[in-house]
């Protein structure tokens, strides 16, 4: 027996090439390659109607008899592959080929039953990690598989099936913990909601309410919904997975998306969501405010606020500093519609002083202590910039909040976001 570690994308996995192993098991099953071969031909000469299904099963079976596998490989190879999962979108499982479909239920089943390990009937490396990263990216709430935990898998020789090991993060009441955790979030999200509420005013109650609830830390629970309800800390991937998670139970259809920054080593994850008919980029984990003002402010917790530049963006400025990986596809985002700066006003295609003057009052006669706006272009941006930051326009704004509160002087910050076009004042 040769046991070797190897690597294959993203999953590291353990190898037994055996072809002692295969001729062993194939001699307990007391192989026997006539009645195979007698087999086959009756599968091929008998005439007979069959529908596609039946006729797979038929080979799959005729298949299993000839390579010795084990009754558990049979029989799941014999077990129809559901389309769809009620309460889950699994839009990652429909890239899938048929194959990889299947590999997708064995992998989600044997995990969801927590076994130390499990049949897959399928051996290709490429395929395993496809299904397995499907899987992971369609079901947040199966958080107790690890992304930093090894996988392992175990290959016989010149067999198309396989022994899979997942690596478990948490005791089974560590668990049962984290899960009423989940439940008690999504029923504080759900009490937060109108009854009239719409689909963007749901995903904007889910977007604030994970950033209000958790802190970007790095940890043990950071990459998955745990950090997020059970620790309240997290990272990206917990950010987009308790996103999709709720949103899911709101039957809002949410997909996880994990790829790279621009200028960065360090990958990202982000969700996409769909409103409508249209898909729009969500990215609770920048919304969570930034270091981005100026000065000491950004360290004030009296100047925490959301950042709503990653609710619904413009997709062409998302998209100048994130890119989705390239193994299973994403879909377009292009509408602007929901944007929160042109849901909201705060949307300029030029500058205007008086413009962006009215605006700012009207906001502080609303009560805001935030003032945020952005424009439609970096020549717009660059001139509010000069003439509101650095000829210190903005001091008038500062004045008439003064006045609004009779106050003798206040202190004020300001930020910019120059990806987005956007200007921050801060009372």
């Amino acid at each position: 027996m040769k046991i070797r570690a190897v690597s294959h994308g993203r999953l590291p996995f353990l190898t037994i090439a055996a072809s002692d192993i295969g001729h062993d098991i194939m001699k307990k099953r007391n192989f026997c390659p006539m009645a195979a071969a007698v087999l086959t031909a009756a599968v091929i000469l008998q005439p007979f109607s069959a529908s596609a299904g039946a006729l797979g099963q038929i080979r799959s079976i005729a298949k299993s008899i000839i390579s010795g596998e084990p009754k558990e490989v049979e029989e799941l190879r014999q077990m129809e592959v559901a389309q769809s999962e009620e309460g889950h979108q699994e839009y990652y499982f429909k890239q899938l080929t048929e194959e990889e479909q299947r590999v997708y239920r064995e992998l989600l089943k044997g995990i969801r039953a927590r076994e130390k390990e499990f049949y897959l009937t399928i051996s290709d490396d490429d395929s395993i990690d496809r299904s397995y990263h499907a899987v992971l990216k369609d079901h947040p709430e199966i958080f107790w598989v690890h992304n930093r935990e090894k996988i392992y898998k175990t290959t016989y020789s010149d067999s198309d099936y396989c022994v899979f090991t997942p690596g478990y993060t948490y005791t089974d009441s560590e668990i049962d913990e984290i899960q009423t955790a989940m439940e008690q979030s999504f029923q504080e999200v759900r009490a937060l909601i109108p009854e009239d509420a719409g689909d963007y005013e749901k995903v904007r109650i889910v977007y604030t309410y994970v950033i209000d609830h958790t802190q970007y830390q790095t940890g043990e629970d950071d990459q998955s919904i745990a950090g997020v309800f059970w620790k309240k800390s997290a990272v990206c991937a917990g950010y987009a997975g308790a996103v999709q998670y709720l949103l899911e139970r709101l039957d809002i259809p949410c997909i996880y998306v994990d790829g790279s920054t621009k200028g960065s080593t360090e990958g990202h994850a982000w969700d996409i969501v769909k409103i409508g008919q249209e898909y729009y980029y969500v990215d609770a984990t920048n919304g969570d405010q930034p270091d981005f003002l100026n000065g000491d402010a950004a360290q004030l917790e009296e100047h925490k606020t959301i950042i709503y530049d990653y609710l619904c963006p413009f997709p062409e400025e998302y998209e100048k500093t994130y890119t989705p990986s390239e193994e299973l596809t994403v879909p377009a985002c292009t509408a602007k519609d929901l944007d929160f700066y042109v849901l909201n006003q705060g949307y300029f295609e030029d500058y205007s002083w008086q413009d962006i003057y009215d605006y700012c009052k009207m906001r502080l006669d609303n009560g805001a202590a935030v003032v945020r706006f952005k424009f439609g272009s970096q020549e717009a941006f660059s001139e509010a910039c000069q003439e509101l930051l650095d000829d210190g326009m903005v001091q008038n704004v500062a004045q008439y909040y003064m006045k609004l509160h009779g106050l003798g002087q206040v202190e004020y910050h300001y930020g910019v976001m120059d990806n987005f076009y956007t200007i921050y004042f801060i009372f």
